[in-house]
């Protein structure tokens, strides 16, 4: 006897191959039966109608592009395609962050506002200082923080890149964090 679940996952399979071979009835109904969720997550995400609508196109193109890479016995599909647009969302909101981060540097260069420009200084410092706190943890500790602060990364998908048990992975974190704070009370930033 076929279990249900089996029967989905080898349905599943079959219409990424398809994808992949760039049948485009495929691809329709990847996005018939995806496009309303990752639409409602991007429009969560972004904020605009208009900037969740691209994203949604981007993502699917990222599908149609990956598709011959999914794996039913890694993740069911649904998982695999929130698992790529919350990665393709990330992106985007780090581009953008990237983005208005320069224009504003590049606003106080020429504004002539000396308080904007110490403000913008002791950020700075602050942030370089913290990242050498950073860099002087123990090698996990510093892999975890970074991957998570930083690269917007899950507990889970840092232990499952490293191999390394979730339970470790969140001890580390735990570790570092403490380790941030004693600091920081020891020696106040700049």
């Amino acid at each position: 006897m076929v279990s249900r679940q089996t029967r989905n996952d080898d349905q599943d399979l079959d219409l990424m191959q398809r994808v992949a071979a760039d049948e485009e009835q495929a691809v329709a109904e990847l996005y018939d039966r995806f496009g309303s969720l990752v639409y409602r997550m991007a429009y969560q995400a972004l904020p605009t109608r208009a900037e969740a609508e691209d994203a949604v196109q981007e993502v699917f193109i990222r599908l149609w592009k990956t598709a011959k890479r999914y794996d039913p016995k890694r993740a069911a599909l649904v998982t695999w395609v929130m698992l790529i647009s919350r990665r393709h969302l990330v992106d985007k909101l780090r581009r953008s962050q990237a983005r208005i981060k320069a224009s504003a540097l590049d606003e106080g260069a020429f504004s002539g506002s000396a308080k904007s420009e110490s403000g913008s200084m002791e950020q700075n410092e602050r942030f370089a200082e913290l990242r050498m706190r950073v860099a002087g943890l123990p090698e996990l500790q510093r892999t975890v923080v970074t991957r998570a602060y930083l690269g917007g990364q899950t507990l889970r998908q840092i232990g499952e890149e490293l191999n390394i048990p979730i339970g470790t992975i969140k001890s580390a974190l735990s570790r570092a964090l403490v380790r941030l704070r004693e600091r920081v009370s020891e020696e106040p930033l700049s």
